[in-house]
């Protein structure tokens, strides 16, 4: 049986290199059935609160079903990677920065070629759902494929009440304590999220138009109880990239993965399975 994605010993940190907009940075990061060397890698892209360690042993059972290599990673300012400076904060754009600089910068750091990239799906939950758009809308030939899960592409006031809310948890209620167990620095963690969401500019922030460069296979999925966001957020998507495959799910909320994980699993194996099969594993990209 493999060991879930929750342990800090498992992971290991690649040193990112310093660039003319960013210093160095250690990212924490953990190879899930490395030895399937010639099979395809799944990159995830982890909540605004997440980290390798909070998406428990759902990536581990993805891979698995699918027969592919996984790469989870905690971004800048989570779980063991570099924490982000209290008196910093993040950007509007954060998560294009994430999609355009970061993410790229760690593949070529663990040697994640071109070629391996052309065959690659990135799997996002939440702000790594937008992350995996923007890095699909980014780079469009070199990927195989995209999941959305409970994206946002623009702020809907539902989800501005309810970061508001998990404010009051985290400094009265014990959400503090709770997430303490999957960050080094959980303040780093909590308020470089939460105090870019409860920003006043950060209100009019819309990827919507970015999304009309993505040419790669897109699922986007959706929970009908989310309290992060509504069907606006993956009906936007689709506007914008017609051949997007949406799912809806009942009886779920802002975490398919463990709120509806079969019925999840079902739609990406789904979808990527039928990519596989289209002219050897890839699909058309509707230049």
């Amino acid at each position: 049986m493999h060991n879930p994605a929750t342990t800090a010993t498992d992971s290991e940190l690649a040193v990112l290199p310093a660039t003319a907009t960013r210093d160095p940075l250690n990212i924490e990061y953990q190879w899930l059935n490395p030895e399937l060397s010639a099979a395809p890698v799944a990159v995830f892209l982890h909540e605004g609160l997440g980290s390798i360690a909070m998406w428990r042993d759902w990536p581990q059972t993805l891979c698995d079903q699918l027969g592919m290599r996984g790469l989870v990673y905690s971004r800048p300012g989570y779980g063991r990677s570099t924490a982000r400076p209290h008196d910093t904060k993040w950007p509007v754009d954060f998560m294009t920065v994430q999609a355009r600089d970061v993410l790229p910068a760690l593949l070529d750091t663990l040697g994640v070629d071109s070629a391996e990239r052309s065959r690659m799906w990135v799997i996002g939950h939440s702000d790594g759902g937008s992350i995996a758009l923007l890095y699909a809308s980014s780079f469009p030939g070199e990927l195989a494929g995209a999941v959305a899960i409970a994206p946002h592409v623009f702020v809907e006031d539902i989800s501005v009440e309810s970061i508001a809310q998990a404010k009051v948890a985290y400094e009265q209620a014990g959400l503090r304590e709770k997430l303490s167990r999957y960050h080094a620095d959980v303040d780093s963690a909590f308020y470089g999220w939460n105090d870019i969401w409860l920003n006043p500019a950060f209100r009019t922030w819309n990827i919507v138009d970015t999304l009309r460069a993505i040419r790669c296979p897109l699922l986007a999925v959706q929970g009908h109880d989310d309290h992060y966001g509504t069907m606006a957020q993956i009906e936007a998507i689709a506007e914008q990239v017609p051949h997007t495959q949406l799912v809806k799910l009942d009886a779920c909320g802002h975490s398919p993965h463990r709120d509806a994980p079969e019925a999840l699993n079902r739609a990406i194996i789904t979808v990527i399975r039928s990519v596989a099969a289209t002219s050897h594993g890839t699909m058309a990209r509707l230049d």
